[in-house]
């Protein structure tokens, strides 16, 4: 193989990149427009739920409840309503998606039996928010009953070590805050480059068809795997230019951990590059039409990478079936090794099936793609 031809044709394709203004949008704004509205929108922690209370009592042990919901960052207690269909109303109108009632007899149960209830109603509409709701809620009223219990042991005399015979000690490794975030960002990374990568590359040969140069390609003394290498070398350092810069905003904009090495992010992130462009690379020579082509490879690319590689859902609380289809998905394994660099600080060694079988992805890929593409108008 040439390198000088390939440098050549890898300038020549930048500077088409250049002077396009869709390439330029898919290659520089489109990455930075993914990370802001993932980052921001693609949320599944739930702060400051609106609450409405319905305090049928009204005492100093309702009011003391109302300000553990009051203090949690979680809640925000929006109003104090006087019956319970005003209640029901805010609750239909999505004015609060929590209702704490509290009953008539709280106080008296309270000192009589030690035990009583509060009910709460929530919105399940949304059954993810519903549920981190009454988890929230939950541990709100623990920490009350905690407190209550406290205070009566103190006025028995009743050391809590003795009441306790067990208790948990957890710790939370990798992501200490349980905000989803850290690792949703990461994945967004798999996401931009999934999307940047088969639309630049899709782009390659089909644009040649279109504007009629292809015949200009095949006169040159170039061989069909230089000019591979060529067309895809400029999207290959652009790929790597757009995780540094997703990198970036993650870190410095989202305060995402990073606890990896930047090595490491970038080899794994040039294997999948390598995997996404080939394939970009065999739809363009094959669909002659650069609408097509875009089409093709969003469908082969993204829908797999946002659906089937464990970004958007758990590939552990999947159906058998749909687990088994994630092993054959490319992306799988660059989610997986991204959250394990920024969060678990992962090396190699810790990624090495990931990189395995990236590496085998790669190489099959490539293999096909050298292939894929005939010096023939034909």
């Amino acid at each position: 193989m040439n390198w000088r031809r390939t440098v050549a044709i890898g300038r020549k394709e930048f500077i088409q990149v250049r002077r396009d203004p869709r390439s330029l949008l898919i290659a520089v704004l489109l990455p930075l427009i993914q990370i802001l509205l993932l980052g921001y929108g693609a949320r599944l922690d739930a702060d400051h739920i609106p609450v409405y209370v319905y305090d049928q009592e009204a005492s100093q042990n309702s009011q003391a409840l109302l300000k553990h919901f009051q203090a949690s960052r979680y809640f925000d207690v929006i109003k104090v309503v006087d019956n319970y269909p005003a209640l029901v109303r805010a609750i239909d109108a999505d004015r609060c998606k929590l209702g704490v009632i509290i009953p008539w007899d709280f106080s008296r149960r309270l000192d009589d039996a030690h035990r009583t209830q509060v009910q709460a109603l929530v919105d399940g509409t949304d059954d993810n928010s519903a549920q981190l709701a009454v988890g929230y809620a939950q541990a709100v009223v623990g920490a009350y009953s905690d407190d209550i219990q406290l205070q009566w042991f103190a006025l028995k005399g009743i050391s809590q070590q003795a009441t306790q015979p067990l208790s948990v000690d957890y710790r939370t490794w990798f992501n200490e805050e349980l905000e989803s975030k850290n690792f949703i960002i990461p994945g967004t990374i798999a996401l931009v480059m999934a999307l940047m990568g088969a639309l630049l590359s899709s782009l390659t040969i089909a644009r040649e068809w279109e504007r009629g140069t292809m015949e200009q390609l095949i006169a040159t003394p170039a061989t069909a795997t230089e000019i591979m290498m060529g067309k895809l070398l400029p999207y290959f350092v652009i790929g790597l230019f757009d995780a540094a810069l997703c990198t970036a905003f993650a870190v410095g904009w989202f305060a995402v951990p990073f606890r990896g090495s930047l090595g490491t992010l970038f080899f794994t992130t040039g294997l999948f590059l390598v995997v996404i462009l080939g394939i970009g690379y065999m739809i363009s020579v094959a669909t002659k039409s650069q609408l097509g082509a875009s089409q093709y490879a969003l469908l082969v690319t993204l829908l797999p990478t946002s659906m089937l590689s464990g970004f958007a859902f758990p590939i552990d609380q999947m159906p058998a079936p749909i687990r088994a289809i994630t092993y054959v998905v490319y992306s799988r394994y660059y989610v997986s090794a991204l959250k394990g660099i920024f969060l678990a600080g992962s090396g190699v060694r810790d990624l090495a099936p990931e990189i395995a079988a990236m590496a085998v992805y790669a190489g099959v890929i490539v293999f096909f793609a050298t292939r894929a593409f005939r010096k023939s108008l034909r």
